[in-house]
């Protein structure tokens, strides 16, 4: 074998005899196909294949017991690098640390890509380039009407960001809102006003829905807003699932209980789909990301462990998401600085937050009600200053 068929680890370290022996029985307990030590001028070479890891680290154990200071540190040292090592393969109880990824590799990738059709579906889009600003009379405002109408006074390619989440339609108790209508009904109003809202969001900017489907009518709806989305020339980015972990509701119903007849699915989470218009690449200014490396790392994750909004019942509306859901949509998605368009903003959720991370914003909803209790929500947001 040779140097490219292991991972190498290399420990500056003063070695002294009592190590090299207690080195020795260490490697003379694995195969040269799993792992061996070359000790040269203050060095320790590992030269790493695959390895049975519990099992070394057990043996590491087991050999420090014994040994003087010294040779205790340089064991722990060594079972410290390897462990290190968060990219393997697994064969069995032993971790492939080299060759692992070579089936899975695809030579002449971003060719392949290319005669493939990366997102074939939206190349033939027609979206202006051009950006234009939101009319001042709409910036940082809550605006009450419906938001077909509302969003043909904005000129096009105006918004950042888009987030938001449509009425469920399942029948709840909206505010000024007819919930639980024909599905055709349902969906026609909504593209008019989706398509209103492509219209006027920026090219690069990004749509992000927050939708459930409704399981009983057995109504895909984020496959059916997915399908209308691409069929429009949008980009699809991604799907986001939103764990509520919400366990009480999981057992209320079951289907055919205990039988394949007719079995009842459950699920305790939500879907955000995310689109762009024209480009993946959103333009911006990288001093104003305001998102951490703990942040983007957790974030860039596809599940969200969120729990629901728990004071539906002090602002009055029966389909809140939680501010934590908004504020990390709107750090991983926008910078500060961009307009974030809510156009079911209901009581206020995503435009608080938005003022609340130095956005600004543009929410509508055709309830009055909801309307003012979001206007008192944002005079009770304060910016966030904190540096980081």
């Amino acid at each position: 074998m040779t140097m490219h068929d292991y991972r190498i680890i290399k420990l500056n370290t003063e070695i002294i005899w009592p190590s090299i022996v207690a080195i020795e029985r260490l490697s003379s307990l694995y195969s040269k196909d799993e792992i061996y030590f070359e000790f040269a001028n203050n060095e320790l070479v590992i030269n790493l294949r695959q390895l049975d890891f519990s099992n070394f680290k057990e043996n590491i154990q087991l050999l420090t017991e014994g040994s003087d200071k010294g040779t205790s540190q340089l064991l722990n040292l060594i079972i410290d690098n390897i462990e290190k090592i968060k990219s393997y393969g697994l064969k069995g109880r032993k971790r492939l640390y080299v060759g692992y990824d070579k089936e899975r590799r695809v030579r002449d990738r971003r060719e392949k890509e290319k005669e493939r059709g990366i997102y074939y579906y939206a190349n033939d889009n027609t979206f202006s380039k051009k950006n234009n600003v939101v009319p001042p009379e709409f910036i940082n405002k809550i605006i009450v009407g419906d938001s077909e109408d509302i969003l043909k006074k904005l000129p096009e390619n105006c918004i950042d960001l888009i987030f938001t989440s449509p009425p469920y339609n399942f029948g709840l108790d909206y505010d000024n809102h007819r919930d639980g209508t024909d599905w055709n009904e349902y969906f026609d109003k909504l593209f008019k006003i989706l398509k209103e809202s492509i219209r006027v969001l920026k090219y690069g900017g990004r749509i992000i829905v927050n939708v459930q489907p409704l399981f009983s009518d057995y109504i895909p709806i984020h496959h059916i807003l997915s399908d209308f989305f691409m069929k429009e020339k949008l980009i699809w980015r991604g799907e986001i699932i939103w764990d509520k972990h919400n366990w009480n509701c999981k057992y209320t119903a079951w289907g055919s209980w205990k039988s394949p007849s007719n079995p009842y699915l459950k699920y305790t989470w939500e879907f955000l789909e995310i689109f762009c218009k024209g480009d993946l690449k959103k333009q911006g200014d990288s001093k104003n990301a305001d998102i951490t490396a703990e942040e983007f790392k957790k974030y860039v994750i596809g599940k969200w462990d969120i729990a629901p909004e728990r004071n539906m019942r002090d602002y009055g509306h029966p389909a809140m998401f939680p501010e934590n859901l908004v504020e990390r949509t709107l750090k991983l998605f926008s910078f500060k600085g961009d307009v974030v368009l809510d156009p079911f903003n209901g009581v206020g959720t995503t435009t608080s937050v938005a003022k609340r991370l130095s956005r600004n914003y543009v929410g509508i909803d055709v309830s009055g009600e909801y309307c003012k209790k979001a206007e008192d929500r944002i005079k009770k947001t304060q910016i966030n200053t904190t540096l980081f």
